[in-house]
């Protein structure tokens, strides 16, 4: 029998190591999901909604550490793939989409579903083309292949139905994708010209993120040579947070104040691997270097003094010659022991006692936290959960943290688990989700079920856009839109054929949480947890205190003064 196009494009991406394909089935992509179906090879992850698909994939490819794949249907079905697509491009996560497209000789006729695929994913990828001839094939799927894995990011393969199924005499190459690991670092010239910065300083602070990923040690000697604290962004904290007696925490928005002061307190920064966005959290005194692979991104948080390309590990090992010893450690001993203060409070914090309702999140997620397994992976909604992952989610080296830390949508935590427990189906996965994230793609639990993927999802229950509440607070609004009525999503998970357990005494906490993770299966956690809880910046600036000023009067004005004894019972008399 003569192969077809989609039976190439199946055959490429077995040859690239792809095991399984997210998505949705429709007309468009029968070609495709036949050649799978006669491969045998390859697995069709079915989700109940397209986005779950892409922000699935996007998780499989960091847990595997391989390119994963994703397909939608024509028009709506692939269109629905590009919020998770998104994310995985500005997370540069290196993902395939197959968006199928209305019949070749229907284009430009307006036809049913007709859309523009090509033009519409180009923001959100590093490769958009269509495929209208079987000469393209297989080749296609290599350059695709390649502009994801190389650049980091999203590639996608725009493949009308009819074309799909055209007969194809070419073969499928031995090699067709090429992963490389090139060696990238700033010249002697410029090496020594950041190391003289460096021995010049007297008060020196590093700000850690993602791309310091596989540098733990040479950041270790680099900090103990500088006498430096290490301020670490969100996406560094997996890698760099454990067994770091340099670190001084987080800063920006969801941070702390040892981290804020360490930054703001140094005359020298150094940022190493991080995209760090919040401008306002930069000092603009001290002298600012700056790492990154991506010498494009030099200069554009923070006002540079230098700024080289490198990555991180190697860029470090090349430096670390280059330095003196003769650093004091004063500055250094100053914000550690400020980080052991702010530690210790955020832990009194955690403490939870029966009866005493409604449940603390922070007490929810450091039970968490100490409850899961030393190789678990944790999945976070954006807004609060994220926020409490942060300051209460312990890494060790061997866990995973994953969330929409970029791109920063809502309903991401339940897709991302899904891709990671497919990627591991005997790794503990945990996903924080918000009750407003939950509800958006509160379908795909049904995945769970399909497959039996034994997913632990949490549930921060306050019956609230509670970040969202907070923000205008300190923006000096009334809460307006915010409020959710929520079902029992216990209740809603059994009726769906999963476990679903209820919490709403902070007694019941740890018990509830182990009698989850013991069940061999999905596990739907309702916990119901406070609303007015705070969740304050490291700093307050001027314009915060004057909008939760405003919201005060305002909260009285219109009869709502109860929400400010509310808060003050739940944040002052703790």
């Amino acid at each position: 029998m003569k192969k077809t196009i989609a039976d190439l494009l199946i055959d490429s991406l077995l040859q690239a190591g792809v095991k399984r394909i997210y998505g949705i089935v429709g007309d468009s992509l029968n070609a495709v999901l036949d050649s799978i179906r006669r491969s045998k090879k390859i697995e069709w992850i079915s989700v109940r909604h397209e986005e779950v698909a892409a922000f699935a994939a996007g998780a499989d490819s960091l847990l595997s550490g391989s390119i994963a794949v994703c397909a939608g249907s024509s028009g709506p079905g692939n269109l629905h793939l590009i919020n998770g697509l998104y994310d995985c491009h500005r997370s540069r996560i290196p993902v395939l989409a197959i968006a199928a497209h209305i019949p070749s000789n229907e284009l430009g006729s307006e036809y049913f579903q007709q859309t523009h695929p090509e033009q519409l994913f180009k923001e959100c990828s590093h490769f958009a083309e269509v495929v209208t001839r079987p000469e393209q094939m297989p080749r296609m799927v290599t350059i695709a292949l390649q502009h994801a894995v190389s650049n980091k990011g999203v590639s996608v393969l725009v493949l009308p139905g009819d074309v799909a199924a055209l007969g194809d005499d070419e073969t499928v190459p031995e090699h067709v994708m090429h992963v490389t690991q090139p060696v990238i670092i700033p010249s002697q010239d410029e090496l020594t010209r950041l190391a003289g910065f460096l021995n010049e300083g007297k008060r020196i602070t590093l700000l850690c993120g993602a791309g310091c990923e596989g540098a733990h040690s040479q950041l270790m000697e680099l900090c103990d040579r500088l006498k430096s604290p290490m301020v670490i962004a969100l996406r560094g904290k997996e890698f760099l947070e454990y067994d770091n007696p340099y670190s001084v925490g987080l800063t920006g928005l969801i941070g702390y104040s040892s981290g804020y002061h360490a930054m703001m307190n140094c005359d020298v920064l150094l940022m190493l691997g991080t995209d760090f966005p919040y401008r306002q959290f930069f000092s603009k005194k001290a002298t600012t270097l700056q790492v990154d692979i991506r010498a494009q991104h030099l200069g554009r948080r923070a006002s540079l003094t230098m700024g080289v390309c490198g990555d991180i590990k190697h860029t470090v090992n090349a430096l670390l010659p280059l330095l003196t010893d003769a650093h004091d450690d004063t500055h250094l001993r100053r914000h550690v022991e400020d980080y052991s203060e702010v530690r210790k409070g955020l832990n009194e914090l955690a403490t939870g006692k029966p009866g005493r309702k409604p449940i603390h999140p922070q007490h929810l997620t450091k039970a968490v936290s100490d409850l899961a397994s030393e190789h678990a992976v944790f999945t976070c909604d954006v807004g609060t959960p994220t926020l409490w992952a942060a300051r209460y989610l312990e890494m060790n080296g061997k866990r995973r943290l994953l969330g929409s830390f970029n791109h920063g949508t809502m309903a991401n935590a339940l897709p991302q688990a899904i891709g990671a427990q497919v990627a591991d189906r005997k790794r503990q996965v945990i996903a924080l989700s918000g009750d407003g994230g939950l509800a958006m793609l509160m379908g795909d639990l049904l995945t769970l079920k399909q497959h039996n993927l034994p997913v632990k999802v949490i549930v921060f229950n306050n019956s609230a856009l509670s970040f969202v509440e907070l923000e205008m607070k300190a923006a000096g609004y009334l809460e307006t839109g915010t409020g959710l009525e929520n079902p029992n999503f216990a209740n809603v998970a059994q009726a769906m054929g999963i476990e679903g357990i209820r919490v709403e005494d902070p007694g019941d906490v740890e018990s509830s949480i182990k009698r989850a993770f013991e069940i061999d299966g999905p596990v739907l956690l309702d916990v119901l947890v406070n609303r007015q809880e705070l969740s304050l910046p490291p700093k307050i600036e001027l314009e915060q205190a004057h909008g939760f000023t405003l919201w005060m009067i305002k909260a009285v004005l219109n009869g709502e003064g109860s929400k400010l004894i509310e808060l003050a019972k739940t944040n002052l008399l703790r």
